[in-house]
């Protein structure tokens, strides 16, 4: 049986915590794909990703290039907000029958996780897995993908604000899209 990944989040922007993670679950779980959706509106935050959609999805696509086991899947943008995962996952199950579907989310998710939009549902659609870079002990019963890696978009943005480099952090392809558009020019609130 055929195993993917569905990996989402807001990716503003990407960076290689992310990369590391998902690369660790596709060989871990042995996925044959690890597909990342990109929010427009995730309905539990409380805020708004600060690059746009089609921005995010550029960073996104730039920094999986090459890699032909990771895809990106532009459907939440595509939807009126907010993105909710069991619509998600319903569009992949109906284009992979047969395929065992992983959800793998941040270990920041966890505590919200039961108030996600149909959850009970989503529970028995997918296998939750969890990508933990905080090198905590786990906080749930889900299977853990972990590895402690000190990346965030929030220090990316903020050190893109205060004129600090963010090499070694995120793609050279992202980055020259940060630097190309101008993004995260002003300090977070």
């Amino acid at each position: 049986m055929k195993k993917i990944g569905i990996y989402g989040g807001t990716f503003d922007p990407i960076h290689y915590a992310h990369l590391i993670l998902a690369r660790d679950a596709l060989e871990t779980l042995g996925l044959d794909d690890v597909i990342f959706v990109p929010a427009a509106i995730s309905p539990l935050k409380k805020t708004a990703p600060v690059a746009s959609g089609e921005l995010r999805l550029a960073m996104l696509r730039a920094a999986i290039k090459g890699e032909p086991k990771f895809v990106a899947d532009d459907c939440e943008l595509r939807r009126p907000p907010p993105s909710y995962t069991i619509d998600t996952i319903e569009k992949v199950r109906q284009r992979n029958r047969h395929t065992a579907i992983y959800c793998l989310i941040g270990e920041d998710n966890v505590q919200t996780l039961r108030k996600w939009h149909r959850f009970d549902e989503l529970e028995k659609m997918v296998h939750f897995v969890i990508l933990d870079r905080t090198g905590q002990p786990p906080t749930s019963s889900y299977p853990v993908i972990d590895r402690k890696i000190d990346i965030s978009a929030t220090e990316i943005r903020t050190r893109v604000a205060s004129g600090r480099s963010i090499r070694y952090l995120v793609p050279p392809a992202v980055e020259e899209i940060i630097r190309r558009e101008k993004l995260y020019l002003e300090q977070p609130k």
